[in-house]
């Protein structure tokens, strides 16, 4: 069995080493270590492997804390402490910006850390029906595989939430679809766990009857899903109030549909939302816009400060959502929404918006690129840039520093995903 010695982490949290002039990839491996591994994939210039031995472990490592570890493909760091993790990803960051952008912050941020386990608020788990595996399998899938791992917990899960899979599989496995029901989604708010089940065939009356039951003994509601999003639709209990979530430093109040995106982790939310208006330093007066706005949750914050919030999104339904949100608040007065595809940003249409003195950008994976391009001399005078992926946000922060005029003043990450590679970062820019 070969042997390495762990050089750093890579963006996706594998230790990386080199032999042979090829660089290696190894999961389950940390910086300074001394691993024996085994290859599952080789190409022309790296592998990719496993550790299957540590022959000298890091000061970093500790036993993970979950029993599904290295077979769920989950959580990915569960072998490193949560401290040495959050570290991992401020590099992470910092060396994104630098060799994609080639910047360095004025300032690192501290980094934003919550609860490490049961704070995953949206999942979503697979469903299998696997007579020679007991029944019907609930959870996620294996590492690198489409096979649902064995398990009946999950520790990032919140417990109540933990404790219903192996339930959920005895439930399923006695209804008449068990093998037409893949998939279970989990949207918890602040008072209620609902479960969106994707069924491709009709329920019977015994099933809806098991499903009621279920539900009113579990406290839970369930939502079906024939086809896509928009096909989600209440079953039981048809008085279920809306899922909702607050954030009580700026008292609002934040309404959402199960399939509407909201951040996973809404303790490190609330704080990620504290950050960014402590960095944007919202005042009465001001014209502010929130480009990405979703369902409002920059947005109304910004306008409890006094400002006026223009808020952009891409979908109808998540403006209406916001929209919704900002009247259920009373702020509407000083929002204003608008549907627009901010992909396709031109001068044009970002001039027609009219001038922002200020400016939060939350976009999703693949960043703001158009959009930043055209924030010319009329620019804001400050933009915090909120971001799921280092590598979009080095892009984006290249081109407003070395085309547009801004200074990187800080940026720093926050543990949205903990024992995940997932990094959430933040960043602030100034003319």
């Amino acid at each position: 069995m070969p042997q390495a010695l762990i050089e750093s982490l890579d963006h996706e949290g594998r230790g990386v080493a080199h032999a042979d002039g090829k660089a290696i990839f190894i999961e389950g491996a940390l910086p300074g270590e001394i691993v024996e591994y085994s290859c599952y994939r080789k190409k022309a210039k790296y592998e990719q492997a496993q550790a299957v031995a540590i022959v000298k472990a890091s000061s970093q490592r500790v036993e993970p804390f979950c029993r599904y570890f290295g077979v769920c493909g989950g959580c990915s760091m569960q072998h490193m402490g949560p401290a040495a993790q959050t570290a991992a990803k401020q590099r992470v960051l910092e060396d994104a910006l630098w060799h994609i952008a080639h910047l360095t912050p004025e300032t690192i941020l501290p980094a934003i850390a919550g609860a490490p386990w049961g704070y995953r608020h949206r999942a979503r788990l697979s469903v299998r029906h696997v007579a020679k595996k007991g029944g019907v399998l609930v959870g996620f899938r294996e590492k690198r595989s489409s096979y649902v791992a064995v398990m009946d917990s999950c520790a990032v899960l919140p417990p109540a939430v933990s404790a219903l899979l192996p339930r959920l599989g005895e439930l399923i496995a006695q209804l008449s679809i068990p093998d037409r029901l893949p998939q279970i989604e989990v949207a918890i708010g602040d008072d209620q766990v609902v479960l969106v089940l994707r069924i491709l065939e009709a329920l019977s009356a015994p099933d809806e009857a098991l499903l009621r039951e279920f539900a009113d003994r579990h406290g839970v509601v369930f939502y079906l899903q024939t086809g896509g999003p928009d096909t989600v639709v209440l079953f039981h209990p048809l008085d279920a109030p809306p899922l909702a979530y607050t954030l009580p430093d700026f008292g609002v109040e934040l309404r959402f549909a199960p399939t509407e995106f909201t951040q996973v982790n809404p303790g490190v939310n609330r704080m990620l939302v504290r950050r960014a208006l402590a960095l944007l330093r919202p005042q009465a007066g001001e014209r502010i816009a929130d480009m990405f706005c979703g369902l409002g949750n920059f947005t109304l914050p910004i306008a409890r400060s006094g400002a006026t919030v223009v808020g952009i999104e891409g979908s109808k339904a998540l403006v209406e959502r916001a929209r919704a949100n900002a009247e259920l608040n009373g702020l509407h007065e000083r929002c204003e929404f608008a549907v627009a595809n901010l992909f396709a940003a031109t001068p044009e249409s970002v001039a027609a918006l009219g001038h922002f003195d200020k400016m939060l950008i939350d976009p999703p994976r693949e960043g703001a690129v158009d959009l930043v391009k055209c924030l010319g001399a009329d620019g804001p005078a400050r933009i915090v840039y909120v971001s799921c992926s280092p590598a979009t946000l080095a892009r984006d922060a290249g081109i407003l520093v070395h085309e547009g005029g801004y200074a990187l003043r800080g940026a720093g990450i926050a543990s949205m995903f903990p024992h995940t590679s997932h990094v959430e970062s933040i960043a602030l820019f100034e003319r």
